[in-house]
């Protein structure tokens, strides 16, 4: 220590700091180790970039001249029919098999072929004819629903076709299944729900580092992603289907009586909205109106260039 130099400054330091402080200042601002990103979470993060990267990968986006939308899908139209053809019988042997009554049949089949006709038109017949429609009334007099397989094959249970009174009716629900086929709806799912399962994993993978169930946490982001996108679907199915049915001179308030008949019967049942796959009947009630306003104003848009309505 320097007698003149009560603060032991090192004569040799051009800062003039106290001997010592500079090295714990150097020490202080030096990177602290154990600040890395925790390998799970790097996984995880990897995990999830594969992910989206194959989505896009493995995927083409196409143009939807009916839904005046491009979608992004892995599958042709002609894959999406031979998946449909070949999961049908099993489909209806899970519901009871085809219902025996001819003439229902004859009515279901009829409706549908009708619809279809009367749409395979304009900006839409190429669409429409990609797909092989076939209509099955399904026995099972419990199931209050019906559903469509890529392709074209449609499906209406006994459940639901014993409640409804009209023919408009039956074409409220069949226009509505139309709309899911030509609207590749299955396609553009089986090509996202890849992509959310990976990411859904991934997200688990990383809530284990937060003491976060990693089933729950991947669980929950895959659920809330694909019904989301149900909820959308069920939406322009609705919408379509308002269209067809006007096209094929059926009464688009028909669909509006459906709907009616699935709140009464217990809509899509409880939970909180936003997990279901299907809207609620009510509030899918005022979107079909507000498309039959629509549809009466300006037209169903099947004379009108792709895209346009």
């Amino acid at each position: 220590m320097s007698p003149n130099d009560p603060y032991n400054r090192d004569p040799h330091s051009r800062s003039g700091l106290p001997r010592g402080t500079q090295r714990r200042v150097q020490a202080a601002g030096a990177p602290r180790r154990g600040c890395a990103l925790p390998p799970r979470l790097v996984m995880a993060l990897a995990l999830a970039g594969f992910a989206v990267v194959s989505y896009f990968m493995k995927t083409k986006v196409e143009d939807n001249p009916i839904t005046g939308e491009q979608q992004r899908v892995s599958m042709s139209a002609e894959q999406e029919v031979a998946m449909g053809l070949q999961a049908a019988p099993e489909m209806a042997a899970q519901h009871g098999g085809e219902h025996p009554d001819a003439q229902l049949n004859a009515l279901v089949d009829k409706v549908g072929a009708k619809l279809v006709a009367a749409n395979a038109k304009g900006a839409w017949a190429e669409q429409f004819a990609k797909y092989r429609f076939n209509f099955h009334l399904l026995k099972d007099p419990e199931m209050v629903n019906a559903f469509a397989l890529p392709g074209g094959q449609v499906f209406f249970t006994y459940g639901l076709l014993q409640y409804l009174e009209t023919e408009d009716e039956v074409a409220g629900v069949l226009g509505h299944e139309i709309g899911h086929v030509v609207g590749r709806h299955s396609a553009e799912q089986m090509a996202k729900s890849q992509m959310w399962a990976g990411i859904a994993q991934a997200a688990g993978m990383a809530g284990a580092d937060f003491n976060m169930n990693p089933q729950q946490v991947a669980g929950l982001i895959y659920q809330v992603k694909t019904t989301s996108y149900g909820r959308e679907d069920e939406n322009q199915a609705d919408d379509l289907g308002v269209r067809f049915m006007v096209n094929a001179g059926y009464n688009p308030e028909g669909l509006m009586k459906v709907m009616e008949v699935l709140k009464a019967k217990g809509g899509s049942g409880g939970g909180p909205e936003f997990l279901k796959t299907h809207p609620d009947p009510g509030n899918r009630m005022e979107h079909i109106k507000a498309v039959i306003e629509e549809v009466r104003k300006n037209g169903t848009g099947i004379d009108r260039p792709p895209g346009t309505r």
